[in-house]
């Protein structure tokens, strides 16, 4: 982790507990100042080992990225393999997504990447996915207006849950497909770990984006 800093923003939990950090902590980031440009940002949550983010930031140099992982184990591999291939537009939070508000400023990310968040389809559970209510407030927040969520799944049941909920938010829902991988959206997709592992069981994998209007 020592050896990660440069590209690491924040770890850990700053406050006590989540809620009273949501509420009471800012440590607001200047993009500007991190990247040395002004070139729009990007963020994804839940970045697993890094791979997705890894090849998007090489894809497109002009933009740059934020990646949030809460475990810390899997965050290193995604810190050692930028650090290691010099890659320079992406910086990591090793922080729970309920409280990106702390370091993002408001309306500053013009894109958010969900890709095979955890379904959690337990009702208790309801208010742990990365697309219930209480989340798409907070993305809400610090997306731009226009900005978008593009949500990858192989689960039908959170993928109808998500689209309802983005729906119920205000969000305006384009470029769905059931079957990513056998539609026009599949030029340029990158194939994430969890992704090829899934085609592999033949399993469909479902894509849609929310706009904030």
């Amino acid at each position: 982790m020592e050896a990660c800093a440069p590209v690491l923003l924040a770890r850990g939990k700053p406050c006590k507990n989540l809620k009273e950090a949501a509420e009471n902590f800012r440590a607001l980031l200047s993009f500007e100042e991190i990247f040395g440009n002004r070139n729009p940002v990007e963020l994804e949550v839940g970045c697993g080992n890094g791979g997705f983010i890894a090849e998007l930031a090489v894809r497109e140099k002009g933009t740059n990225f934020i990646a949030v992982e809460l475990c810390t184990n899997v965050l290193l591999t995604a810190m050692e393999r930028v650090m290691r291939e010099g890659i320079p537009n992406i910086r990591f939070l090793n922080i729970p997504a309920e409280i990106l508000p702390c370091y993002l400023p408001p309306a500053s990310v013009r894109r958010i990447y969900l890709n095979f968040s955890t379904p959690l389809p337990e009702p208790s559970r309801e208010r742990q996915r990365l697309t219930s209510e209480r989340f798409l407030a907070i993305y809400d927040a610090v997306l731009t207006e226009g900005g978008e969520i593009i949500q990858k799944t192989d689960s039908g049941y959170f993928f109808d849950y998500s689209l309802e909920r983005y729906r119920a938010h205000g969000f305006t829902v384009k470029d769905v497909t059931r079957d990513l991988h056998k539609s026009a959206y599949a030029e340029g997709n990158i194939v994430t770990e969890y992704e090829a592992n899934f085609l592999a069981q033949g399993k469909p994998i479902f894509r849609a984006v929310a706009v904030k209007e």
